[in-house]
Formats: structure tokens, sequence, C-alpha cells
């Protein structure tokens, strides 16, 4: 092994120190190296680039109904949550999503709103994109894209004995494997997270989590496209449905304490 590999190696492995711990809402640890300021300065360029070039509902009472709940959850957010940015925008087109970019940056499209049925299916959602956010798992999935990118250089440039043919045929084998072995996993990992903690918030908030089982069955029944799960980067409808119902008895009783507490949403379309 030469002098230059070593050092190679070397600093790859100071690159797997040189991150931040912090911890979820769920309680799992993570590795963030990337600056949350910046991914946030990043998000919100993305974020009034898409306001002044997509159509925007202009509807005062859909604006009202989704500002409703949005507000509802982040009332009931831990403090660092709470004191987030939050911004929304309700985009006119029929697609059926909803996004939080870091910082806070809520986009609803509004073929979403034809899907949910009521406050608490919308909560579900909302619930499940804020938890992205909050979980900063933006920041992570960034971090861990940069290191691996720093290790599968060096292995294919060490593997490929200098040879670049030979050197870019391993970069290509290593980062598809490395796509279906790691950041698909990865990223339903983030899916699942984002549902766990998004439950609890919508039932912290006085949601009915219960809707939220209802919302999936709806979602996965509209699914034309079942791809198998360990190639898709959300967990499978049947994953997804059987983890929202586990995560139940202790959601009801997060909800039933809201109920007590007096939180009552009232948010009408």
């Amino acid at each position: 092994m030469t002098l230059i590999s070593k050092r190679l190696i070397f600093l790859a492995f100071m690159s797997f120190f040189l991150v931040a711990c912090s911890t979820t809402d769920s309680g799992r640890a993570q590795l963030t190296m990337k600056s949350d300021a910046q991914l946030e300065l990043d998000a919100k360029r993305n974020f009034e680039m898409m306001r002044e070039n997509l159509p925007l509902v202009q509807d005062r009472a859909t604006i009202d109904y989704v500002a409703c709940v949005a507000n509802a959850l982040v009332d009931v957010m831990d403090d660092d949550a709470a004191q987030m940015y939050w911004e929304l925008a309700i985009f006119n087109q029929p697609v059926v999503n909803a996004t939080v970019m870091p910082g806070g940056k809520i986009s609803v499209y509004a073929g979403l709103l034809s899907m949910v049925e009521n406050q608490d299916q919308l909560a579900s959602v909302l619930g499940h994109e804020m938890a992205h956010a909050t979980a900063r798992h933006t920041n992570e999935r960034a971090t861990r894209a940069e290191i691996s990118d720093v290790g599968i250089d060096i292995a294919a440039l060490i593997l490929g004995g200098g040879y670049y043919n030979r050197t870019q045929g391993i970069y290509s084998a290593m980062k598809s494997a490395e796509d279906l072995g790691l950041n698909k996993p990865f990223s339903r990992l983030h899916e699942t997270e984002a549902d766990e903690i998004g439950l609890i918030y919508m039932a912290r908030a006085g949601f009915d989590p219960r809707e939220s089982v209802n919302l999936w069955k709806n979602m996965a029944a509209a699914n034309q496209t079942k791809v198998p799960e360990m190639m898709s980067t959300h967990p499978s409808d049947e994953s997804r449905l059987e983890a929202h119902i586990s995560q139940l008895p202790e959601a009801l009783v997060v909800y039933n304490q809201a109920k007590a507490e007096g939180r009552e949403p009232d948010c009408q379309r």
C-alpha cells in the first residue's frame, strides 16, 4: 500500500469522527455534520423559488384550514421545534403530497386535500412531514452521503489500482450496492421514524390517531405501483399499516391526555 493510499484511508476514518451526536424525538441517536444554518438557508431559497414559480391556492378557507392544523401541531412541539420559523404554502397542483423542508418550510399540494377526509387525517400527513424536519433527517442523509462518498472514492481508487476504467467500474458497482444496501433501508428508517413521531404529535395536539390508520388504508388502496419494499425509499403499505396499528395504544394514551387537558382542535374546511 502506498503512502498516499494510507493517507487517504486515514482521512476517511477521520471524517467519521467529525460529526455531531444528537437524539431524535423517538430516542434514536444520530450523527450529523452538515450545518443546519446552511441547510435551512438552502431550503428557504428553494421554498421562495417554488412560491414564485408554482400556482398557489388563493381560497382563504382552504388556507385557514391547513394553517389551523399546522398551528395546532406546532403548539405541542418541544421548544426548539416550536421556535422554528414555520412557513406554509399550498400549491394548486393535483399532486397528493406534502413536504417540510429544513427550518419549517411546509409545502402542501392541493391533490392531498382531495385525499384526506378530515382534520385528523391531514394532521397525520403534516405531523409525519414535520417530524422529518424536527428529527433533522435531511442533515443526517446529507452527512451519511458525504461520508460514504469519501469511502467509496477511496475504495474504488485502491481496488482499481490506478486504472481509470477499472476504478470507474468498481465505483459504479459500489454505488449501486450502497443504494440498495444502505440508502434505501436508511430512507425507510427515516420514514418509519417520522410516522412514529408524527403520530405522537397529532395525538398530543388532540387529533384522533385512529384516523391515521384509516388514511393509510385509503393511501394503500389508491397506490397502483406496488414497488417491492427492498427497492423502495418507503416502507411497504402493509408494513406501514402494521406499524401504525402497533403504535395506536401508546398514541391513544397521549390523545386521551390531550383531550383531558382541553385540546380540541376545530379546523374546518
